[in-house]
């Protein structure tokens, strides 16, 4: 009843006459209730003293520890056609063994003898090389041997200019002597000539004398065109001395053209047989690469191109593999409000997909089916789903991980922060407040570890 009425229904009806009344309506009964609730009351304010460890929970999967060690799929570095297939999903597999065979499917590949006619190539123009060194050799040789030439034909044409220089200065010499005789003639002829006019020379003498004139005239002109004979042999000389220089110079520079196309074409032979080397060393790769093998130990995971004769590109996935040899881990993100609370070498409890635990946020020493974890690198950068990574890793000094556990399946992570009392806790609860800002009591362990 609503007790709206005035008229109370206890003071008009006796309802201890009914069994329920008396066994409800009696002293005893509050007595009772009150001593409860004390107790309930002192309890629940002990419990609310009780330490509250405050915790991050995060959501992830288990991934490897080391980037190598993750599932990840084989490609062909070329494109081909799958011609067999030497393993089976599910297999395991060791380092360098053949998973499949494929063939080539471009035509300027096709010959199957490639690398030895590569082979001949590259010999034929070694051959070459050598052809054009031997003709380098032999210009050289030419142009030593003109230079020597050279030398001794300028030796010869300055000994002829030394030669024709005496010369001159011999006719130079006579030419004087000549003047001189002139000049004594000249006076004689005088002297003879005034005797004769004073009649004591006969006119013989003056003929004579005369005569003796005309001849030391003539001999002077004869000596002059000796002297120039001479000048011009030196001219020549000089001359032949420019005519040697240059005809060599010829015969050299053009030994010397031939020696640097010879040079040049060596140097572009060597460079062809260069590059056929380098196609020889693809060619040969290449050969190898038709045999796609495993590049560690693992299982065979998932055929991704599995036909027989399909062809694919190149950097096509063709078969997933998982390596057999890891360090399990667990990959987990946090909000990026509660990133600031996480540090290096915090202890993490996981709780793994498919085994059975029994959990208590706050007392993780009594949680059941939790194992440990320890928090080994914090991602600097957001990731797609709005959180942060966090990698969390074994802890060495908590009982190991589950041998049963797989890549990839799910994990639920409390990173474990301070101690609070639960009433602190429940007014940061009540309040939505973050949990205290949390920083780790060794700094400098954790400075080194960053």
């Amino acid at each position: 009843m609503l007790n709206i009425s005035p008229n109370k229904l206890n003071q008009k009806v006796d309802l201890h006459r009914f069994n329920s009344a008396r066994k409800v309506f009696h002293r005893k009964h509050y007595k009772h209730l009150n001593r409860f609730l004390l107790v309930f009351a002192g309890i629940m304010m002990i419990v609310l003293f009780l330490p509250w460890t405050q915790t991050i929970s995060g959501k992830g999967f288990l991934t490897t520890l080391k980037p190598d060690q993750r599932p990840q799929t084989i490609q062909s570095p070329i494109p081909g056609r799958i011609e067999r297939w030497y393993v089976r999903e599910g297999d395991f597999v060791k380092k360098g063994d053949t998973i499949l065979h494929i063939s080539e499917i471009k035509n300027e590949y096709f010959d199957p003898q490639l690398v030895e006619r590569t082979g001949q190539q590259i010999q034929a123009k070694s051959l070459s090389v050598n052809s054009y060194q031997e003709k380098v050799k032999a210009l050289n040789n030419q142009i030593e041997a003109l230079t020597k030439e050279q030398g001794l034909k300028l030796t010869q044409a300055r000994n002829k200019l030394m030669q024709a220089r005496l010369k001159v200065q011999s006719d130079s010499i006579d030419l004087e002597a000549a003047k001189t005789n002139i000049t004594i003639a000249n006076r004689q002829y005088d002297r003879v000539v005034q005797l004769e006019g004073e009649g004591l020379k006969p006119v013989t003498s003056v003929e004579e004398k005369r005569l003796k004139l005309q001849e030391a005239q003539a001999k002077l002109i004869s000596q002059q065109n000796k002297l120039l004979a001479s000048k011009n042999e030196v001219i020549n000389a000089e001359i032949e001395i420019n005519r040697v220089r240059a005809e060599y110079t010829d015969k050299i520079s053009k030994a010397q053209s031939e020696k640097f196309t010879a040079e040049s074409n060596r140097f572009d032979t060597e460079a062809q047989v260069t590059k056929l080397q380098n196609e020889q060393s693809n060619y040969e790769i290449r050969n190898e690469m038709y045999y796609i093998k495993a590049p560690q130990n693992g299982f065979i995971n998932k055929a991704i191109r599995a036909g027989v004769g399909e062809t694919f590109k190149e950097g096509e996935q063709l078969v997933g593999i998982m390596p057999s040899d890891y360090e399990m881990a667990v990959e987990t993100f946090v909000e990026p409000i509660d990133l600031p609370l996480i540090h290096i070498g915090e202890k993490v409890r996981i709780q793994f997909d498919g085994w059975p635990v029994i959990i208590f946020s706050g007392w993780p020493n009594v949680s059941y089916g939790t194992y440990g974890g320890e928090v080994v690198a914090i991602e600097t950068f957001i990731s797609n789903n709005g959180k942060y990574r966090i990698l969390v890793a074994p802890d060495p000094d908590d009982h190991a991980w589950p041998e049963d556990l797989r890549v990839g399946s799910g994990a639920n992570t409390l990173a474990l922060l301070e101690d609070v009392p639960i009433w602190f806790e429940l007014w940061r609860q009540l309040n939505g407040f973050p949990p205290n800002y949390y920083q780790p009591l060794d700094d400098s362990k954790t400075a080194d570890k960053k």
